[in-house]
């Protein structure tokens, strides 16, 4: 007697729905809110000041990318019920012309011919709209557009990232405020990336230096805006 033995794989792309939104909220969060204070402190701004404009940064930060993650990925899934939906009459006005296009899917990816139009028969017996969807579309469950997840997880984990440098502004001096925050946030953006690439089965090197550097650059660009602006006001 024969038994079948089901291996549980784990693969990173089904991660993707989350995990994309996860590190542009993260990084995001670090970045900007790093700069903010960054470009505040350097105008010779108070603590205070510098404090009330990193955690209204991270409000609006946080919402904003809420709003703006649900906005794109409902887009894309608008697109990818429209595409199902069109798959759908294509099905009943012409089943013949589709089972063709789905056998030549088949036939270019390595199948014999007979075979592919067997398998392409089957496949639509099966689930026609999701066999089209899935090998003419590119739309899978594991990379459906959910707009509420990839909303929260933006939103929740911007807000972790931007935390980061506000409480060095509660903690630390503030003469040493500007390059305390900047450095715990390059940490903070290193972790990242090394985090971000191992969810995703990435390099850990490639990452970590990407996200480090396009934050250093918006530190460094901030700072030296708020110090102009800083010494023309003064």
């Amino acid at each position: 007697m024969s038994r079948l033995h089901h291996l549980a794989e784990s693969h990173a792309t089904s991660r993707i729905g989350w995990l994309r939104a996860a590190v542009m909220g993260a990084n995001d969060g670090i970045v900007s809110t790093a700069s903010l204070i960054v470009g505040v402190a350097a105008s010779n701004a108070s603590r205070a000041a510098v404090l009330v404009a990193g955690i209204a940064g991270l409000f609006a930060g946080a919402m904003s990318m809420a709003a703006g993650e649900y906005v794109s990925v409902s887009s894309q899934a608008d697109t990818e019920k429209a595409d199902r939906a069109r798959e759908a009459v294509e099905q009943v006005e012409q089943p013949e012309a589709e089972l063709e296009e789905l056998a030549q899917i088949y036939e270019t990816r390595g199948v014999a011919r007979d075979t592919a139009v067997e398998v392409a028969r089957q496949m639509m017996a099966h689930d026609a709209i999701g066999a089209h969807a899935r090998d003419e579309l590119g739309i899978s469950e594991a990379t459906m557009a959910r707009p509420l997840q990839a909303a929260l997880a933006s939103a929740l984990t911007f807000t972790a990232g931007a935390a980061a440098p506000l409480v060095m502004v509660a903690l630390v001096p503030s003469a040493l405020l500007m390059p305390a925050v900047a450095v715990s946030s390059l940490l903070c953006l290193g972790a990242l990336g090394a985090l971000g690439a191992r969810a995703g089965g990435a390099p850990l090197g490639p990452s970590v230096v990407r996200v480090s550097f396009w934050g250093l650059l918006a530190m460094a660009v901030t700072a030296g805006i708020g110090r102009a602006f800083g010494a023309m006001i003064g």
